[in-house]
């Protein structure tokens, strides 16, 4: 995590009366227990017209279907929405978060087989559930571990240049089960991985703890990157994406993390990891960066050197820091290479639902994909009622959902319902389309499925209801959102 998130309490009041507020982190709620999708009937058919889920800042709605829209002939007078699925932009990979020690502990073994079961249908499938289609596993710990360990760890003074004591065991006791059970669910899903540190005696200092890579451990280091993708996949979870850092900006004194420069991060890639993996025939695409917002002149250094270059297939975004138009920026130099949302946390510091609630929608949501990226991801799939488990750094974080460690009963909280509104809707292989925004308070991003729906998220940001006319080649609805509220339209092209 940032290094703005351990001491999140001071920081965010400090941001919110510098107008770069942190409202983004959701609120402190009343606990959200079921999910209104649980028991959503079958989808109708396109038959209907438009198709409507909604959420109110009240929870009187949480995804809810409403009735569906009559899609009237005509283009609406204006100021209308107009939906262009002739103009297209990135494609979409997916939605949904991470699965860390600490979900996975708490997903194997802090909840009966049923409840299992049904946690993970209603998190990776389809209608009634919210099929997230996006994870991410840190190689090794992160504070949201119960231990801090690599995959090769050695005693202070020991070094295995040559990894004869490589194994990945630690992963395979929740982690790599837990994803084996999401895509066994969604076939479909993406899985990136990420280092919150290299083992200790790779790094000056000879511990996971704070530190940098010595220039002696760099071949090593792509060798441990090289063998982990290989274990993982021989485990039953290939890795689409990876980072050689989490973070690279931040050395935390009470978890794992590794401090790597710009060009440090370019020679890594560029004369090690990158030619590592080539070599060994492994696909999985490397992700630049893996921090905030607000340097992109770190990865833009990597993107201009000619030997990392080739191998970065992107830049990967977090949210503790910065504007999220930073992603536009670096990709309007480098059209040529993707952009993906790859961390931001909810937690117990933001009391006021409708502010952080907009924060997520105007900038997670909508804003990272109008920003151009081809997936979103929030951090910790689930955690429990103490906010943890964990060992070190943020100790107010949120889940998506909370497991009641003793029970195994499920909270779903608003993150859920924020990726809900995307994930459920927006499949692989999505296109974003234009989409323009015309409605004071009122942001949009629309998608054209490879199945030739469309879909469209909008969040009103004021504080009164908004009414909405849409317009889409040639016809057009209406529809009268609530304020602070998210609505999800699909529909089919014109028959």
């Amino acid at each position: 995590m940032a290094r703005n998130r351990a001491d999140a309490a001071n920081g965010l009041a400090a941001l919110r009366k510098s107008g770069r507020a942190m409202a983004f982190m959701l609120a402190a709620l009343l606990a959200v227990t079921g999910c209104a999708t649980a028991d959503r009937p079958a989808l109708p058919s396109a038959a209907v017209g438009v198709e409507v889920w909604l959420t109110t800042p009240d929870r009187s709605a949480l995804l809810e279907p409403q009735s569906p829209l009559a899609l009237s002939a005509g283009s609406a007078p204006a100021p209308a929405i107009v939906v262009d699925p002739a103009e297209r932009f990135q494609e979409m990979v997916g939605f949904g978060a991470a699965v860390t020690d600490a979900s996975a502990y708490l997903i194997e073994r802090r909840m009966d087989p049923d409840q299992r079961a049904a946690l993970m249908r209603n998190l990776f499938g389809p209608a009634p559930g919210i099929h997230l289609s996006f994870t991410r596993i840190t190689v090794g710990a992160s504070d949201f571990s119960r231990s801090h360990y690599s995959y090769d760890d050695r005693p202070m003074g020991d070094t295995d240049p040559e990894l004869d004591h490589f194994s990945i065991a630690p992963a395979r006791e929740t982690v790599l089960p837990t994803v084996r059970a999401a895509r066994a669910i969604n076939p479909e899903l993406a899985v990136m991985i990420s280092p919150w540190s290299a083992p200790g005696w790779m790094k000056t200092g000879d511990s996971l703890i704070q530190g940098t890579l010595r220039e002696t451990a760099y071949a090593p280091f792509a060798d441990y990157m090289r063998r982990t993708i290989q274990a993982f996949a021989a485990d039953g979870v290939p890795a689409d994406y990876l980072s050689i850092q989490n973070e690279p900006d931040f050395e935390p004194d009470s978890y794992p993390g590794m401090r790597l420069s710009a060009a440090q991060r370019a020679r890594i890639i560029g004369d090690h990891v990158g030619p590592a993996l080539r070599a060994a025939g492994i696909a999985t695409e490397i992700l630049d960066w893996d921090h905030n917002w607000d340097q992109p002149e770190q990865p833009l250094g990597v993107l201009a050197d000619p030997a990392a270059a080739p191998y970065v297939a992107g830049v990967a975004w977090h949210c503790y820091g910065g504007d999220v138009g930073a992603q536009t920026m670096v990709h309007e130099r480098y059209p040529e290479k993707d952009v993906f949302f790859t961390e931001c946390s909810g937690g117990e510091w933001s009391a006021a639902w409708p502010d952080a609630w907009s924060w997520m929608l105007r900038n997670l949501i909508v804003g990272t994909t109008r920003n151009w990226a081809r997936g979103v991801l929030l951090w910790n799939l689930a955690l429990d009622e103490r906010h943890g488990p964990h060992l070190g750094g943020c100790d107010t974080c949120r889940g998506v959902v909370t497991i009641d460690s003793e029970t195994g009963a499920v909270t779903r909280n608003p993150e859920y319902y924020a990726l809900g509104h995307v994930s459920a809707f927006v499949r692989r292989g999505a296109r974003r389309i234009a989409s323009d925004s015309p409605v004071a308070g009122v942001e949009n991003v629309a998608f054209l499925n490879p199945d030739g729906s469309r879909v469209m998220l909008a969040f009103n940001a004021g504080e009164a209801p908004a009414d909405l006319t849409v317009t889409a080649e040639g016809r057009h609805f209406t529809y009268r959102l609530p304020a602070k509220a998210a609505a999800t339209f699909r529909w089919h092209e014109p028959r």
